[in-house]
C-alpha cells in the first residue's frame, strides 16, 4: 500500500463486501466501526492501517503511524522476544489459527497499557500470505483497579519509551534493592553513568556516597593510589595519608567507568576486594574492610579483551553478576524525537529563548541523523541550535553544517512551516527532571588542530568570515589564521589540516572526519579534491 493521507488509505482499502447488500460496504467504514483496536500490517511488519479504536489506544494518528514498523507504533514488551507474528511466520500454511499473547504496550503519551494481542495472517485470493492483522484488547477494562500493574515510565533522570529501554526500566527497581555487582555496557554517550547513579539513588545506599572513578583517565602509578589510598611515606611525595576512593565510598557505591582500561595488576586487586571486601592501601601492612557496592561500565567488548589476554576472565564473571546493555540511540525508535523535544525545552529555558518548535525541514534532518555519539551528541546539537537561533523556531540555517552536508539539505532552504515542540518533535509528555544523558562533551578531541571544535555536535570553529563554522571553500584563497600572509592560502591550510587529522586517526577516515567536524562524505570529497585519496 502506498504512503498517503487518511483518504488515500481509505481509497486503497476499497469495497470489502459485495453481493450481501444493495451497495458494497466500504472497508474503512466497517473497520472503523469495530470497537476493538485493529491494525493491518504489511509482510515487512509496517503498519498500513489503524482503525479509530487503535488510534485512541496508541494515542497516534493514522498519518503518523502509517508505514512505521509496528514495534515503533505499539512499543510492545513482546517486540524484544516472543512476538506472535514470529509464530504466524513459522506456520507452513497461511491458514494457521490466530495467535494470542498477553503483553504491555506503551502508547505515544508514554502510558503503559496491559493488552491481549491477537495476530493472524492476511491472505490473497490464491491463499498466499500478504500481511497480518493485529487486534489489541485493553485488559484494564477487565481487571479491577487494584490489580492493574504499575510500571515505571522512566527511571531516575533517564528518558525513553522504546521497547528496549522499557525493558531496562522494568528491571531497574528490583536490581536497585540488592548489593550485587552491576556491569553496564553500551556505546559512548548512551547514558551508562546516568543509569549507575539512578540505581544508587533508588537503592538502600542512597544516603551513602556515590563515588565515580574513570579508570582510563589516570596512569597506572596514580590510579592505584587513587583507588586504594596510601600511607604517609609509601612512596616519594606521599607526605600524608590518603584514604582512596574505596574508603570514600564506604556505605555507598563505587562506580568504575571505563573499567576496560583498568591495568591488569589493578584488576587483580579489584578481584581480591570483590572476594573478601578488604582493601590494602599502598604502604600499609593491614587490610581495611570496606562496605561498598561495585558498579562498572565500559564501551569495550570485554569478552574479546579476555580472549586477547587484556582483561581477566574471573574479574569479568565477578562484575557481570547483573548486566545492563544500553542500546545506541539509532536503535531506539522515536526516542530521538522525545530527546529533541526535551532538550529544546531545557535549553530554551536555560538561555531565555522563546522557541516554539522546529521546522519540518530541520526536523527531517534531525530525525534522520544516525547519532554516532548517541544522546550526548544529540544534546550537544540541540544546545548549539538553541545558542545560534534568534527566531521563534529552529530551522535549517541553525543546524550544524555537517548535518546539512550529510543529509544533502541546502542550508538556506525554507523550513516550510513550524511544528510546535512536542507536536512533531517528541510527544509533548512531561519528561523527568534532567532526562537523557548528562556528562562531558563527546567526540574525538581534535588535538593539534588549531581552533577546531572538540564537539562532533557542533560545526568546526575558526573558519573564515561567512563560513558558518565550516572550513570554507578552497577557492576562496583566504589566508589561514596563524599562517603568515602569502605563506599559505586557506586551501593549503585546509589540506594540511586534513593530513594532520588522518595522521592522528592513523588513517581511519571516520575518526578524522569526526575530529574535523565533518561528515565522512565531506572528508572523502575534499581528499579527492586535494589528491589525498591515494
Amino acid at each position: 500500500m502506498a504512503e498517503g493521507t487518511t483518504q488515500g488509505m481509505a481509497a486503497a482499502l476499497g469495497p470489502l463486501l459485495q453481493g450481501l447488500f444493495d451497495q458494497p460496504v466500504a472497508a474503512r467504514t466497517l473497520l472503523d466501526r469495530i470497537p476493538l483496536p485493529l491494525a493491518l500490517v504489511s509482510a515487512e511488519r509496517r503498519v498500513m492501517f489503524l482503525n479509530q479504536a487503535a488510534c485512541a489506544l496508541t494515542a497516534m494518528s493514522p498519518e503518523r503511524a502509517q508505514n512505521l514498523p509496528c514495534r515503533y507504533v505499539f512499543r510492545c514488551s513482546l517486540c524484544t522476544g516472543g512476538c506472535p507474528l514470529d509464530v504466524v511466520d513459522k506456520s507452513p500454511t497461511a491458514a494457521v489459527a490466530p495467535v494470542a499473547r498477553e503483553a504491555d504496550i506503551v502508547n505515544a503519551d508514554r502510558a503503559r497499557i496491559p493488552v491481549r494481542v491477537t495476530c493472524g495472517a492476511l491472505t490473497a485470493p490464491d491463499g498466499s500470505r500478504v500481511g497480518y492483522f493485529e487486534t489489541l484488547e485493553d485488559l484494564r477494562l477487565f481487571r479491577p483497579a487494584e490489580a492493574r500493574p504499575e510500571w515505571p515510565q522512566g527511571f531516575g533522570d533517564m528518558l525513553g519509551h522504546s521497547p528496549e529501554m522499557e525493558r531496562v526500566f522494568r528491571l531497574l527497581p528490583g536490581i536497585a534493592q540488592t548489593d550485587s555487582s552491576v556491569l553496564v555496557t553500551g556505546e559512548t554517550g548512551t547514558g551508562k553513568d546516568l543509569l549507575a547513579e539512578a540505581l544508587h539513588n533508588a537503592s538502600t545506599r542512597a544516603k551513602g556516597p556515590f563515588v565515580k572513578v574513570n579508570c582510563g583517565a589516570l596512569p597506572e602509578s596514580l590510579l592505584e593510589s587513587e583507588l586504594f589510598g596510601h600511607q604517609k611515606g609509601a612512596f616519594t611525595g606521599a607526605s600524608e595519608n590518603k584514604p582512596g576512593r574505596f574508603r570514600l565510598a564506604h556505605n555507598g557505591t563505587l562506580f568504575l567507568t571505563e573499567v576496560g582500561d583498568l591495568p591488569l595488576p589493578l584488576q587483580v586487586k579489584l578481584l581480591t576486594f570483590l572476594d573478601d571486601k578488604i582493601i590494602h592501601p599502598l604502604g600499609s601492612t593491614r587490610g581495611v574492610h570496606v562496605d561498598v557496592r561495585i558498579m562498572a561500565a565500559t564501551h569495550r567488548d570485554l569478552r574479546r579483551m579476555v580472549r586477547e589476554g587484556r582483561f581477566r576472565e574471573d574479574l569479568l564473571y565477578r562484575l557481570n553478576v547483573v548486566r545492563f546493555h544500553l542500546p545506541p540511540l539509532r536503535e531506539r525508535g522515536d526516542d530521538i524525537a522525545l530527546f529533541l523535544a526535551h532538550y529544546l525545552k531545557v535549553y530554551a529555558g536555560m538561555f531565555g529563548k522563546r522557541l516554539t518548535g522546529v521546522s519540518p525541514a530541520a526536523e527531517r534532518v534531525l530525525l534522520r541523523h544516525a547519532y554516532p555519539g548517541n544522546v550526548r551528541e544529540l544534546r550537544n546539537i540541540v544546545e548549539y541550535c538553541v545558542n545560534v537561533c534568534q527566531e521563534t523556531h529552529v530551522d535549517l540555517p541553525h543546524l550544524p553544517r555537517y548535518l546539512l552536508e550529510e543529509s544533502g539539505e541546502p542550508d538556506a532552504a525554507e523550513g516550510g512551516g513550524v511544528a510546535t515542540v512536542g507536536q512533531r518533535v517528541g510527544t509533548g509528555a512531561q519528561a523527568p527532571r534532567g532526562g537523557g544523558v548528562a556528562g562531558a562533551d563527546s567526540g574525538a578531541a581534535g588535538a593539534g588542530l588549531s581552533g577546531r571544535s572538540r564537539h562532533p555536535g557542533h560545526p568546526v570553529q575558526g573558519g573564515p568570515p561567512g563560513s558558518s563554522g565550516s572550513l570554507g571553500s578552497p577557492d576562496q584563497g583566504v589566508p589561514f589564521a596563524g599562517v603568515p600572509q602569502g605563506d599559505a592560502t586557506w586551501a593549503e591550510a585546509e589540506r594540511r589540516l586534513i593530513m594532520e587529522a588522518l595522521v592522528q586517526a592513523r588513517g581511519r577516515r571516520g575518526e578524522a572526519a569526526m575530529a574535523l567536524g565533518w561528515a565522512r562524505t565531506t572528508l572523502w570529497r575534499k581528499m579527492r579534491q586535494y589528491g589525498l585519496d591515494q
